[in-house]
């Protein structure tokens, strides 16, 4: 293992909550409200079944090659070269990934908080603070997560709750007034989130021995479908139908707060849950990267390239759209494909191929082991 870190079901958990939520409560809600209009609070639960499903996909893949990331075992299933060429489709992919998830950042950042900050600046110094965590290893991440996500929740709850006076009951009937359908469409985007989820396929390895990882995926993903229902829910009942006519409704909401004309403008909050969010999730995709890059070259030690990465990351973040409105286009239109193939094709034929050609341990020989 190139990893020689050890990390708890419940810290895996803590990085992976902030990585699916802390872009998807800025976006999710324009983009659920676009198909499911008044059901867009239904949405992430139809969604989270993705989420569900790829979990299930990493952990029995997991268990037929323990200790072993789908860069590893991809060539014991196919042979050397098919396996080869899909580790390094994998590693292109969370390379685009990361790209993407920093050009959002850095388009958030610059248009509602410093418009004056080049571009350049605002990356860079979000890959060189994320470069520093991925070279500490995995227990530096999940103990930096730990820390974090306790306030993101705080903050999240906070605003949600100080919402409250504004909403409007009205704004949320009838229900399914058009069926599933709607709110079936909803999803589509959001399940793109969810897929995000089958990163656990590069942590697992890294678990200590003993560890329930089929509850703590769950958990996860219960966990982010209830954020996203509730982020849903709380801008359809502020805003009702025009939530899709922001391209960030929950930092427009945090706007509307105002407590005994005290405690007002908490944009600052949705910031600070959006930077530390987005912290744990660069640098989990990042370490992804840096990892899978250092397994298909055969690379004993990942350090010394994690720089290197991290400069190649902040270059292709500027590659990858010209516009927030192409970004935008990008992530409705094609991701969702691209997450479907290398998320979920990928996996299942791998899994299927083990399972023909007896690759792997089986259960009997796993109990054997033991």
């Amino acid at each position: 293992m190139i990893e020689k870190g050890r990390i708890s079901a419940l810290q895996m958990a803590t990085l992976l909550y902030p990585t699916i939520i802390a872009t998807a409560i800025l976006l999710v809600p324009a983009i659920t409200g676009e198909y499911a209009k008044k059901d867009m609070w239904l949405s992430p639960i139809w969604a989270s079944l993705a989420g569900l499903f790829v979990i299930f996909l990493a952990v029995k893949l997991e268990q037929r090659f323990p200790k072993q990331t789908i860069i590893q075992y991809s060539g014991t299933i196919t042979g050397k070269l098919i396996g080869k060429l899909i580790g390094v489709l994998i590693v292109l992919y969370y390379f685009h990934a990361t790209g993407i998830i920093l050009l959002e950042y850095g388009n958030f950042v610059i248009g509602s908080f410093l418009p004056r900050t080049p571009l350049l600046i605002v990356i860079g110094s979000m890959v060189l603070v994320c470069g520093l965590a991925v070279r500490g290893g995995i227990e530096v991440m999940a103990r930096t997560a730990q820390v974090l996500v306790p306030f993101v929740i705080l903050f999240f709850t906070l605003i949600m709750i100080l919402l409250t006076p504004e909403l409007n009951l009205d704004n949320l009937f009838p229900v399914m007034e058009y069926g599933l359908k709607p709110s079936l469409k909803g999803a589509i985007i959001p399940a793109s989130w969810f897929l995000q989820l089958f990163i656990i396929a590069f942590i697992l390895p890294v678990l200590k021995k003993g560890e329930k990882i089929g509850k703590a995926g769950i958990l996860t993903v219960i966990t982010v479908m209830i954020t996203l229902v509730i982020t849903n829910l709380v801008t359809l009942l502020l805003f009702g139908v025009i939530t899709t006519s922001f391209t960030y409704p929950v930092m427009e909401a945090a706007r509307f707060i105002s407590v005994a004309d005290f405690l007002q403008h908490l944009e600052s909050v949705v910031m600070a849950i959006w930077v530390a969010g987005t912290f744990i999730k660069v640098s989990l995709f990042y370490y992804v990267v840096v990892i899978g890059t250092s397994q298909v070259l055969h690379i004993s030690d990942f350090r010394p390239i994690v720089l290197p990465i991290g400069l190649f990351l902040t270059v292709l973040s500027f590659w990858t759209s010209s516009s927030l409105q192409e970004l935008e286009q990008i992530l409705i239109t094609s991701f969702p494909f691209y997450d479907f193939f290398v998320l979920i094709i990928i996996p299942m034929l791998l899994l299927v191929i083990a399972k023909v050609r007896k690759k792997g341990a089986t259960k009997n020989r796993r109990i054997k082991e033991r």
